[in-house]
Formats: structure tokens, sequence, C-alpha cells
């Protein structure tokens, strides 16, 4: 029996549907948004994080043993890890002998970038204190953990004796003391009764601590 000619051609219909509707398929799943791609940082990205660490607190004060990471941007050669010597100068190449101590990182970020200025052009630094060595106090005698502890702003007496641990068994409360150095050279003995303090008298003697302060318990 012989296909009429509509049959014939029926297959050939049903397949040309089909292959439309999947090139309308596949057009709509191509022109569906996609997710944005993820932001690329750039170098100056990348150095204000670095200058951003560097500075999380403003307010530290460069000092005596200090040690700092200076880095400038895409200068290997000049960037280095240097301890901030005694006399509280830096050096570096290009820059020379630069003064640290009594200096904050962003202060002497912008003295390094000032120097480079005629060696580079528009010079980024970074400057970041890996080791503070220069804000500590020691606290000595009769406490259970006695060393070097790391200087707060406003640390007294009483926070260096809680940060040491306490007292020992038969150390002499109403005895301690506290040795400073002056900028003459003297140094000043200042006497701290804890037995007195607590109970709310001479607060005075509850002095806030200094960088090199030495906390003494008999």
């Amino acid at each position: 029996m012989l296909m009429t000619e509509p049959m014939c051609h029926r297959p050939i219909l049903v397949l040309t549907i089909l292959l439309l509707l999947s090139i309308r398929a596949f057009a709509q799943s191509d022109s569906a948004p996609r997710p944005p791609a993820p932001a690329v940082k750039q170098a100056g990205d990348k150095q204000a994080e670095a200058s951003g660490g560097a500075r999380s607190d403003a307010s530290y004060v460069i000092g005596a043993n200090d040690v700092l990471a200076i880095n400038v941007w895409k200068e290997p050669d000049i960037s280095r890890s240097v301890p901030v010597r005694s006399d509280g100068k830096i050096s570096l190449p290009l820059v020379g002998e630069v003064q640290a101590s009594g200096q904050t990182p962003q202060l002497l970020e912008q003295d390094i970038a000032k120097r480079l200025q005629s060696y580079l052009s528009d010079p980024e630094v970074t400057v970041i204190v890996t080791d503070s060595k220069s804000q500590k106090v020691n606290i000595l005698g009769m406490v259970a953990r006695p060393g070097a502890y790391l200087l707060a702003s406003s640390t007294t007496v009483l926070d260096a004796v809680a940060m040491a641990g306490g007292f020992k068994d038969f150390a002499k409360q109403k005895s301690i003391y506290v040795l400073r150095q002056s900028p003459d050279g003297t140094q000043k003995r200042m006497p701290f009764n804890y037995k007195e303090v607590i109970k709310g008298k001479n607060p005075e003697q509850n002095v806030r601590l200094q960088a090199g302060d030495t906390v003494v318990v008999p």
C-alpha cells in the first residue's frame, strides 16, 4: 500500500518541530543572566589592605628594639625587615638613616615615601610593627609568672600584678614598688601598697605604667 503524500512528510515535520524546540531552549538557557565574575583586586587594593593592617593601632609609638617590616611597592630591593636601633633610627637603601623611634607607623610611612620621591615616582610605603619590644614592662619577684609583658595604653600596677598571675605565698604586698628610668638617666622608685590601694586608700599609687617600667614584688 502506498503512503499518501501527507503521511510521507509527517516524520520530517515532527523532526523539524523538535529541532526548533531544542534550538529555542538552548537560546533561552544561554541568554539567562550569569553571576558576576569575582572582582580582581588591583595592586592598589592590596597595598591599601596592607596599610590598613599596619595602622590598626594608630596610637602606637615606635620605640627602640621594635622590629619593622617595611615594604615599598614593587621595590623588593628596598623592602626589608629592620630593627630599630638603640638610637631610635633605621637604615634603608636610597633613604639612608631615618628616625623611627617616637613616630607612629603611619608617620614613618609618610617620611620614607617623601625621601624616596627623588628616586621613585609616587612611592607607596607600608610599615608594620612585627615585633613590639619597646612597649613592654617587667614584673619581677613574688608573682606567679614573672617576666616581660606587652604594655597597653592604660596598664596600671594592679593590671600588671593581674597579668603576672597574682602573688605567690609570702609576697610582701605592702612593699611593692615601681622602678622608672628618668630622661636624665636616674632611676625613680615609686612605692605601691597593694593592701591599701584595693581598699581605696592612696589611689595615686596605682600609677599608669610606662614602657620600660619594672614592677618589683618583694
